[in-house]
């Protein structure tokens, strides 16, 4: 991959993950997080499966099909459900700050869990990721009129567990699922995700019939948020390697606060960018980015 192509792939990728929180903000007020979720990743799933029908791969997902169930509940049922909740009352740049900290809380769990050893510099990022995660989470609940900053925290605290369970799954992933495809783990995610989320969107199933904007944000998570960037993002780990791939992470706020001011009249504040620069600044040093970048 050319160093243009792969340039040009990270910003349509992150304009895409960008988006999808405008498009989690539109739909989840009608549909609520459960169902929108659900209808997520079906679309999402019915879009991939008949590229891997295409590309015979279906023994590979019936192989694996048990840990590829537990990347999908823990990559996409709960992270959007999560997420979708988050939006209710953050803003969609706000939200995408959190979400940031994804690799945070992968380097943290390969820290504790799997006992990885650990530079000294990215413990520090660590700590200064966390540092500006709860910096922001409580300037912005401070900050929200009265009766309103409790509501900020939870949201803050859903968009947080949404970033651990993705955290969390590029693990399972990596530890279990090394030599699947990556559209077998890709459609087997969100068809596994579909099942677990069944149930509960019949259940939260909105009263009132949702409008057809958020119709069409749904469609817009769905198919381009969501399947054709699972394979934007997959082609890129394939032809660059995951250590570029991450390098999404740190564009991705970017574009969802450019997102929310255009589209949806969000205010971009001291504390967001304050706190964004924090928390990408400790992700570049505990995932080791930065530094190795800075040599090359």
């Amino acid at each position: 991959m050319s160093a243009r192509e792969l340039v040009a792939t990270l910003v349509l990728l992150a304009a895409l993950w960008g988006a999808s929180f405008i498009f989690m903000r539109l739909g989840a007020a009608e549909f609520g997080p459960v169902a929108l979720s659900a209808l997520r990743v079906a679309g999402a799933a019915l879009c991939l499966l008949p590229l891997l029908q295409r590309r015979d791969e279906w023994s590979a997902l019936r192989r694996h099909a048990l840990p590829i169930g537990v990347v999908g509940l823990f990559n996409s049922a709960l992270p959007f459900v999560f997420g979708s909740a988050a939006t209710l009352v953050l803003g969609a740049g706000l939200a995408a700050v959190f979400n940031a900290s994804s690799p945070l809380w992968g380097a943290a769990i390969a820290w504790f869990w799997l006992g990885e050893r650990l530079s000294g510099t990215r413990v520090l990022g660590l700590a200064l990721g966390f540092a500006g995660v709860v910096g922001l989470a409580a300037a912005k609940s401070g900050l929200a009129p009265d009766g309103e900053g409790g509501a900020v925290l939870l949201a803050s605290g859903s968009a947080l567990a949404a970033a651990l369970c993705y955290g969390f799954a590029v693990h399972c992933a990596r530890r279990r699922l090394g030599d699947v495809p990556p559209l077998a783990l890709a459609a087997g995610s969100q068809l596994a995700a579909a099942l677990v989320l069944a149930l509960p969107a019949l259940w939260w199933w909105p009263a009132q019939p949702p409008s057809a904007r958020a119709w069409w944000a749904l469609a817009a998570l769905a198919v381009l948020c969501t399947a054709f960037a699972y394979i934007l993002y997959f082609r890129l780990i394939a032809r660059a390697g995951a250590s570029k791939a991450i390098a999404v992470t740190f564009l991705i706020p970017v574009f969802a606060m450019a997102w929310g001011a255009l589209f949806l009249g969000e205010r971009i504040d001291a504390a967001m960018l304050t706190g964004c620069a924090v928390i990408l600044l400790g992700t570049a040093l505990a995932t080791g980015l930065w530094p190795r970048a800075a040599t090359r």
